[in-house]
């Protein structure tokens, strides 16, 4: 069965397909890593590859599941060497093999092979990774399904879609990107599908940590951050919460592990403060999304949109897709949403749901006047009617969500 392709993606690895750094393919659990790797493959063997140079290994195969050792991973490929052409190797979840590394480096060494891994354990390939290979590596970050990408596949599906993209838009924010729940047509099977894979992503890349000493008190400090995606918090904030609210003794280093473990998990991404002036960014206070937006509605009893903080998310994980640095800006006494960066390239952008209350729009603009340069102002809403405004454009963010407009 052909798959979906994820376009945007390939185009990042392509050019280092036939290369000897070592490719990782990372992201939350359940996002389409596996599959990415087998749309490589897929590409290799259209462009002439033969299969005989392609060494695909899934870890959590039955046949596969008994190589736990480096030396075991070595016998197996070695096996599968047929001839000295050069070779591409894929496995998949190579964090099932204990010290894998010293086997990844010496196949690395030859030069004669192009390697791409994925690992479900997001902390064991991206937080410890410097340490663990000594030859040159890439790390390819997979999300779940953007909006664009949901809408495209709904359509390869051919599954229905409805013709008021912002009926859909809602659907998407409540349901998540997550790749295979959309095999599942009937809705109830969709949230329970989705469901089962956020229960595993805390099953299994979570409460495994042998980091995390007191699990009641880490699911305190998840729940408290997942509740308050895009709400501007810090260490402090929360050790204040727990110990004087709650009445609950934690130190300031243990929350900060353990915030730090859900990223790792990339469960959650942390947005940092940049001052406008100084061009630096601010410690302290932050502000965290969630690599999917189902992550929220099925932890919480409450299914309802709150508008603001989704919007925000959503545009966050766009601009982390399109390469963006992507920071909270503080421009004077106020604050701008997001300011994203490449290299010395800046834009200001603000999100809400809709400026049609003068005062809303008055507020959002605020941030916007205190800007001294001229880089670009966007002002993203659900708003139909669009307007312009002292150099700002306005735009409809589900229009800009599922096209992929980049700004």
């Amino acid at each position: 069965m052909t798959l979906f392709k994820r376009e945007k993606y390939l185009k990042k690895i392509r050019p280092f397909y036939k290369t000897d750094i070592i490719k990782l393919i990372t992201g939350i659990r359940r996002c389409g890593k596996s599959s990415m790797m087998q749309m490589i493959k897929e590409e290799l063997i259209d462009s002439g590859i033969m299969e005989k140079d392609i060494i695909y290994l899934d870890l959590d195969k039955r046949g596969n599941k008994g190589i736990k050792t480096a030396e075991q991973l070595e016998e197996k490929i070695d096996s599968m060497l047929v001839d000295d052409n050069f070779k591409y190797i894929f496995i998949d979840e190579i964090q099932n093999v204990t010290g894998f590394e010293e086997t990844i480096n010496a196949y690395n060494t030859e030069e004669n092979f192009s390697i791409f891994l994925t690992g479900s354990n997001s902390y064991l390939l991206s937080g410890e990774i410097a340490t663990k290979l000594t030859g040159r590596y890439l790390e390819f970050e997979i999300f779940t399904l953007d909006f664009s990408e949901y809408l495209a596949m709904k359509k390869y599906k051919k599954l229905p879609v409805n013709l008021d993209l912002a009926d859909e838009f809602k659907e998407y924010i409540v349901n998540g990107g997550f790749p295979k729940a959309l095999e599942f047509q009937d809705a109830e099977a969709r949230h329970f599908y989705t469901k089962s894979v956020i229960g595993e992503i805390f099953e299994k890349d979570i409460k495994r940590n042998k980091k995390i000493r007191n699990k009641f008190i880490f699911e305190r400090v998840q729940n408290y951050v997942i509740n308050n995606f895009g709400s501007t918090f810090s260490v402090s904030t929360l050790f204040d919460y727990f110990n004087n609210k709650e009445k609950t003794q934690i130190s300031k280093e243990t929350i900060r592990n353990y915030i730090s473990i859900l990223e790792n998990a990339k469960i959650i991404y942390k947005c940092p403060r940049f001052d406008c002036k100084s061009k630096k960014s601010l410690s302290g206070e932050q502000k965290y999304y969630l690599a999917d937006m189902s992550i929220y509605f099925l932890t919480v009893t409450d299914n309802r949109i709150n508008y603001g903080p989704a919007l925000e998310n959503l545009v966050f994980l766009y601009l982390m897709n399109n390469n963006y640095s992507v920071s909270v800006g503080r421009i004077g006494q106020f604050e701008c949403d997001f300011i994203a960066r490449k290299t010395n390239d800046y834009k200001y952008i603000q999100v809400t749901m809709t400026i049609s209350e003068k005062s809303t729009e008055d507020r959002e603009y605020k941030p916007f006047y205190q800007v001294r340069d001229n880089y670009p102002k966007y002002l993203l809403s659900m708003d139909s009617l669009l307007q312009e405004r002292d150099g700002v454009k306005h735009l409809n963010i589900v229009n800009v969500l599922s096209n992929n407009i980049a700004l």
